[in-house]
């Protein structure tokens, strides 16, 4: 579990399948990730973030706001998706937040404390992220977060059509500060 000023992430539990199905159903949210998912999907994905973590020590934690224990999404590091040679051995950083979240800096909050959870337990030099161009909220933050473009990293996402316009993923990258 991490803990920041406002959030705590932490494992994901049953009772988060709802809302976060609930964020899984809202079109803004879903924008650039993809269609809108049944419960049965949001719960599948639940059970592979717990078994990342079960596997790794780390996962896309469930993100809790502290004053009220309030589900907002999630935030953490995981391995990237398979079949993208670029991104094999790496890192991936990721969030997703309810959208009346958005705005409140509960994201960077949470990926500062991720990224620094990262470097203090994980061998890794390098942890990446990716999105699509038009997700300009996300690689925002991912600059803000001190991030880096990495063009000759960008790809086409394996598990999309051809001719889908979230096919094409940009990513960016961050180098283990200085010690």
């Amino acid at each position: 579990m991490i803990e920041t000023p406002r959030l705590t992430l932490r494992n994901w539990r049953d009772r988060d399948v709802i809302p976060f199905n609930a964020m899984c159903r809202d079109p803004e949210v879903m924008r650039y990730l993809g269609s809108l998912q049944s419960r049965p999907e949001t719960r599948a994905a639940v059970t592979r973030l717990r078994a990342q973590q079960d596997a790794t020590g780390y996962t896309f934690w469930a993100v809790e706001r502290r004053e009220d224990r309030r589900f907002l999404g999630f935030c953490g590091l995981k391995t990237p998706p398979p079949g993208i040679p670029v991104l094999d051995g790496l890192i991936e950083i990721g969030w997703r937040l309810a959208r009346d979240a958005w705005g409140a800096g509960y994201a960077r909050e949470a990926a500062e404390a991720s990224l620094a959870w990262g470097w203090a337990n994980l061998a890794n030099d390098r942890i990446i992220a990716m999105t699509v161009l038009g997700n300009t909220r996300s690689w925002g933050l991912m600059e803000r977060l001190g991030m880096v473009r990495q063009p000759a990293m960008d790809f086409d996402h394996p598990a999309l059509a051809d001719g889908d316009p979230l096919k094409p993923h940009i990513v960016y990258a961050i180098d283990r500060p200085p010690a």
